[in-house]
């Protein structure tokens, strides 16, 4: 009897081909299996493989799980390709809690996250050193809800640098919760399909954002950077390169 397989949850990069680790570039091309996550996985990286592909914009919770437990009950290997990084809003929690059930073995392989891809498209850090040490990696409440105190409005009461995920087609809420802590002269930038060819990034603030968005056309598939650190003004030096400092520390 052959033995079973595995489930390899794999973050695809935030759509650059060239952003896939090499781990998930090799499971890729090992794979028996491949389901991927539709339009948000560059189809770059489902072409010309061994494996059998399938599009996860077209099957339920039940179908893709079942897919996969099928498969490795044959012992076959197979890749469940997530856009991004598997950390943030991968949905495979509800995924890897019925394979536990099943007593399927899986493993979990990191992404470069789209908050890292924005971040090299405007050329600039989300950490300033007295500006700020924070990032907030969020979303705003839609169909999906969220916890009372994660809130914009109250996450917004640390004037850190924020990154908001699927809350693009809600600008003006956004805009509205940020506005009870940001001053409205607030830097935001909004970074569109970041790393893929079709990347446009708008700078703004949070007085203007909202329709800046609006007369750029974009409803989804961007995320919204906001904070002081985003100023491209900001001369402060690290600690990290000080001779002073790194002589107290010898």
């Amino acid at each position: 009897m052959k033995d079973s397989g595995i489930v390899y949850f794999v973050g695809a990069g935030p759509g650059d081909p060239e952003l896939i680790t090499l781990k998930g570039r090799r499971l890729l091309n090992e794979a028996e299996v491949v389901i991927y996550a539709g339009s948000l996985i560059n189809p770059v990286l489902v072409t010309e493989l061994k494996a059998e592909t399938y599009n996860s914009a077209h099957m339920t919770l039940e179908e893709i799980v079942g897919t996969m437990v099928d498969a490795t009950r044959e012992g076959k290997m197979v890749v469940r390709l997530h856009s991004g990084d598997t950390t943030f809003y991968s949905a495979i929690s509800e995924q890897i809690h019925r394979l536990r059930a099943e007593g399927i073995a899986f493993e979990v392989v990191p992404g470069v996250s789209s908050v890292g891809a924005a971040a090299a498209a405007i050329r600039q850090e989300l950490t300033i050193p007295e500006v700020s040490q924070s990032v907030i990696i969020t979303r705003i409440e839609g169909k999906t809800p969220v916890p009372t105190g994660e809130r914009l409005a109250s996450l917004a009461a640390h004037e850190a640098t924020m990154a908001i995920f699927l809350s693009i087609a809600h600008i003006d809420n956004v805009v509205s919760e940020l506005s009870t802590a940001y001053p409205a002269d607030t830097p935001v930038v909004v970074v569109e399909k970041a790393s893929w060819p079709q990347q446009r990034v708008f700078a703004a603030t949070l007085q203007t954002i909202a329709s800046t968005v609006k007369e750029a056309g974009i409803t989804k598939t961007a995320l919204i950077l906001v904070g002081e650190a985003l100023r491209s003004d900001i001369t402060k030096r690290s600690r990290l390169y000080d001779g002073e400092f790194q002589e107290k520390q010898g």
